[in-house]
């Protein structure tokens, strides 16, 4: 009986007993994935090295991070101190309290999502490796860069929530706030980037016969946690771009005088900030949980109830942002809404932790030190979690806002949930990408150092704060009964960081870095498909998974998987490859052609972060230049992209025969495009949130908009423009120039229907730095225009690879992208169009 996508589920056990050339195709593969040499390095784009680049800068910021929390704790030990004035002082909060969210906690996790998934769901590779190298690069020029803003005094002073109107130009009129919002552009552009990666290799790339039911739990984790970035991370990234363009166009979208509204930017800001948290925490429960199973030697307990836990998780994170602003005057059926989900989202939390427990005590536990920092993960998160439960309670909340509390329940739950997590991970598969493992001696001093000194570091901070001591301040006075407590939280930091130090010279005595020349193996006995024997192709052939711990209910896997006897022993075409299964019973569907190393990935973040920092400097010339060579390496990196080989089908075993190429839905490429639209949809969705924030706060500003009446010529435009895009895709199997010209239309017709709505509004003579309506209106024309552009640009481009014969008949996915594309340009420019007039109506 045939399956639905097509294939027999007996074709899988026709594999050989015995491969005939093993030896010749394992150098054949060795050969296409071949190590990268000397300055290569910086070119390679395989999961191994980059996922290894990203993971180890990610530690590097939370070093430097925490040196910046003890200069902080060495000028809180005691009152009246002077070790850091206070200017100095409000740069080290903030790029501590920024460091850490954003260029360590979440880049942290997605580096371990790209370095540990290939290897976890037995893919050659994740479909986009130079996306993903394209995601470190910028990530890390950005990062480091910004974090040299502290040495010269620039760096950000207003808090890493950067709250208005302390950071507009009125009161921060250097550019060290600027230096924040556009250094924030890195990491929004590498989460996503890394977040479209992920969810598609998750859903497309798994081995045939790894069902979503059979699923490691950590690749479950990521798919939740990338589309949480999708949908969290566009309302930061509008945030970002419209106090920036406050800041330096005087748009009033935060100033109160003008028709804006600062709460705008807590709403904005907290929709992404409180979902963050769990963006950073399921990730680490999925280390969590695969840890606790191999710690224990024992299946995880509960494995559907906690899939369901961390999908109810990431659900009922975004009902829960406003509890950060409870002290702000909302209406009290406001504040018990979100005073319910934030004491409701702690519940599938406490089923996963349950589920811990329940391993640990059915299992036989073993202390090493991935077993060590996974009970200290335990007993910290839940005492973080309980605490949190209390800021949950509004009359609590109330109290303790803006306190020392807030600081202790804070770093519970982060250094509970994420930080101990992670050097739990780090000491259970480091032997996967070392040639040794680390210390289990020195693992245990690490662990002693760490727990102890978090527990002394902020187990006094929630006494301070109920006595009264404010956050955010960078001295205090004598008398007040801080004294102790901050002392005690001093020396707790410092044993912490001794812990970090000590973990530190473990690393450099014993982690060898040995991508394809072998490692330390299994040490913990994992039961999953990272510790088959893998080279810089991953494994020597790719196996049908029956189970969700393949290694401990088929012990001969190993064997049979380095003899080649499964899946792609060789390479089918020459190529680089991996298999496209299908997205829930992951069922071959056909062979994709990776791409290999590239110097335009790594050119395209240099010029990225070029254009960013001229921005921030005000150097508009070289950031015009930087833009433009940064556009021009992206879509030279695309250019070597979608072109068919010669090889239309091949046989991957078992007899099965998948094609080389395929369009439509179909395509990894399409599934890439819908997630990216995803995230453009939620930036424009965000920025109608703000549009009608401002109109119902602010009414006293709201004048009439253009008339409904004059939009119907536009929205003509626009469904020509939809129209001529669908047009591209039916009649390219007869004519490739009338594809490419459709597109064209499309464009020009989008392009067009912008321009009527500009002259619209101009015409109405609102001015956007006279009133919040003004500034919304054209911020609105603005991302429209921009989507314009990239829609003209992408027309452009198909135009240039038909002129040149690259367009395919009688499917192509550069035609189906583009078209896309333009759909959805179409479509956001019509409702924008429509939605502003009728929202300026009802205010």
């Amino acid at each position: 009986m045939r399956s639905e996508t097509g294939f027999d589920p007996a074709l899988y056990e026709r594999f050989p007993t015995r491969h005939e050339r093993p030896k010749e195709e394992e150098e054949d593969l060795r050969r296409i994935w071949c190590k990268p040499k000397g300055w290569e390095y910086l070119l390679a784009v395989n999961n191994n090295y980059i996922g290894i680049y990203y993971l180890g800068t990610a530690f590097l910021f939370f070093l430097m991070a925490g040196v910046l929390a003890l200069l902080m704790r060495a000028q809180l030990a005691a009152p009246m101190l002077e070790i850091l004035p206070q200017g100095t002082y409000n740069q080290v909060f903030t790029m501590h309290g920024t460091v850490m969210m954003f260029l360590f906690a979440v880049p942290a996790v997605e580096a371990a999502g790209v370095l540990l998934l290939p290897q976890m769901l037995a893919a050659r590779d994740l479909p986009f490796p130079r996306l993903s190298a394209y995601a470190f690069w910028a990530y890390a020029v950005g990062g480091l860069c910004f974090f040299a803003s502290i040495f010269v005094g620039l760096a950000p002073d207003g808090g890493w929530f950067m709250y208005p109107p302390l950071t507009s130009k009125a009161y921060s009129p250097g550019i060290n706030t600027d230096f924040w919002l556009l250094g924030i552009g890195f990491i929004e552009i590498s989460a996503i980037a890394g977040a479209i990666e992920i969810i598609v290799g998750v859903l497309r790339t798994r081995a045939p016969g790894m069902r979503l039911d059979r699923m490691p739990i950590f690749a479950w984790a990521m798919l939740v946690f990338a589309v949480m970035i999708v949908i969290a991370f566009p309302s930061i990234i509008l945030g970002t771009l419209l106090l920036e363009i406050e800041r330096a166009f005087g748009w009033p979208f935060f100033d109160a005088t003008r028709g804006g509204d600062p709460l705008l930017w807590q709403h904005l800001f907290w929709f992404f900030g409180h979902p963050e948290v769990y963006i950073i925490f399921l990730p680490a429960a999925g280390m969590m949980s695969m840890i606790v199973a191999t710690v224990a030697g024992e299946r995880l307990v509960g494995y559907r109830l906690i899939v369901l836990a961390m999908i109810a998780t990431g659900f009922i994170s975004f009902g829960v942002w406003a509890h950060h602003m409870f002290t702000t005057g909302m209406p009290p059926m406001t504040t018990g809404f979100f005073s319910a989900a934030s004491m409701a989202v702690s519940v599938p939390a406490g089923i996963q932790v349950f589920s811990w427990i329940a391993t640990l005590a059915i299992g036989k536990p073993k202390f090493n030190a991935p077993g060590l920092f996974v009970m200290g993960s335990i007993v910290i998160f839940v005492t973080g979690g309980l605490t949190g439960v209390m800021v949950a309670m509004v009359p609590f909340d109330w109290q303790a806002h803006d306190s020392y509390f807030i600081v202790a329940h804070l770093h519970y739950v982060l250094i509970g949930g994420m930080v101990f997590p992670l050097f739990a991970a780090f000491y259970y598969w480091i032997p996967m990408v070392s040639k040794r493992a680390l210390s289990e001696r020195l693992a245990k001093w690490v662990f002693g150092l760490m727990f102890l000194g978090m527990n002394v570091a902020f187990l006094p901070m929630h006494l301070a704060g109920l006595q009264g001591m404010p956050r955010r301040v960078y001295t205090y006075l004598p008398g007040q009964g801080f004294e102790l407590p901050n002392l005690i939280s001093t020396v707790g930091a410092f044993m912490l960081g001794l812990g970090v130090l000590l973990f530190l010279v473990d690393l450099a005595r014993n982690f060898r870095l040995a991508p394809g020349e072998g490692n330390a193996g299994n040490v913990y006995g994992g039961g999953t498909l990272e510790w088959l024997p893998s080279e810089l192709y991953s494994t020597r052939s790719i196996p049908v998974v029956t189970s969700r711990e393949p290694l401990w209910d088929d012990p001969a896997l190993a064997d049979e998987v380095e003899k080649g006897r499964y899946f792609l022993p060789r390479s089918a075409t020459g190529l680089r490859e991996t298999i496209v299964t299908s997205p829930l019973l992951a069922e071959p569907q056909y062979l994709q052609i990776m791409p290999g190393p590239s110097p335009w990935p790594f050119a395209a973040a240099i010029f990225t972060a070029g254009f960013f920092l001229a921005l921030t400097v005000q150097a508009y010339l070289f950031a015009w230049v930087s833009g433009v060579l940064a556009v021009i390496s992206v879509l030279r990196w695309l250019w070597e992209t979608d072109r068919p080989i010669e090889i239309e089908g091949v046989d991957i075993g078992a007899d099965i025969r998948v094609p080389t190429y395929v369009t439509g839905p179909s395509s990894h490429g399409w599934w890439a495009m819908i997630i990216l639209l995803v995230v453009m949809g939620m930036i424009f969705l965000m920025a109608l949130f703000s549009l009608a924030f401002l109109s119902s706060n602010q009414p006293g500003f709201w004048r009439p908009p253009p008339p409904l009446g004059g939009a119907i010529s536009m929205l003509m435009l626009y469904a020509a423009a939809i129209g001529f895009a669908l047009a591209a895709r039916s009649v390219l199997r007869r004519s490739p120039f009338w594809s490419v010209m459709a597109l064209l239309f499309s464009a020009a017709a989008s392009s067009a229907a912008l321009g009527l709505d500009y002259a619209s509004w101009s015409g109405s003579g609102l001015d956007p730095t006279a009133s919040g309506q003004g500034a919304v209106a054209y911020a609105l024309l603005a991302l429209q225009a921009c989507a314009a552009a990239i829609a003209m640009l992408m027309a452009l481009y198909c135009a240039a690879r038909g002129v040149r014969g690259l367009v395919a008949q009688p499917r192509n996915n550069s035609i189906d992208l583009t078209m896309l594309f333009l759909v959805y340009t179409a479509a956001q420019g019509a409702t924008g169009a429509l939605v502003s007039r009728l929202v300026g109506v009802g205010g």
